[in-house]
């Protein structure tokens, strides 16, 4: 059971990763908020992610040989990530439900949903490259 408790410091980090809005790694939110608040500990700020990841009140996006990110809109959604700059963004594109379906028929696990990020190169990096 995670308790809930609205800390100055969970709000710290909270309005970090809202003000950020780059889906901020663990490290980019410890950075923002000890550039105003310096006696900030890093410990500090990754309980706080891991709080409000587990309540549901951020969401932690794992991402395979990179730093975890997180984002405050919490529906099922996709990413994508530039492979030169690392800009990291939602994608409009249709949450698919029926593939959690397909996996629990092919492997018999009990799904409990999916996050993909997909790679490439933006469009910015493209036009310099």
């Amino acid at each position: 059971m995670v308790i809930k408790r609205n800390t100055m410091q969970k709000k710290l980090v909270e309005g970090a990763v809202k003000s950020l809005r780059t889906h901020p790694t663990a490290e980019e939110v410890y950075g923002y908020i000890a550039a105003r608040y310096p006696e900030i500990s890093r410990a500090t700020v990754y309980r706080n992610l891991r709080q409000l990841s587990a309540c549901g009140e951020i969401r932690r996006i794992e991402v395979p040989g990179a730093a975890d990110r997180y984002d405050l809109n919490v529906s099922d959604h996709y990413h994508i990530n530039c492979k030169i700059c690392g800009c990291f963004s939602d994608i409009g594109f249709p949450y698919m439900d029926d593939l959690d379906k397909m996996v629990a028929e092919i492997t018999d696990y009990d799904m409990e949903g999916h996050d993909i990020v997909f790679r490439g190169i933006c469009p910015g990096c493209r036009i310099k490259n």
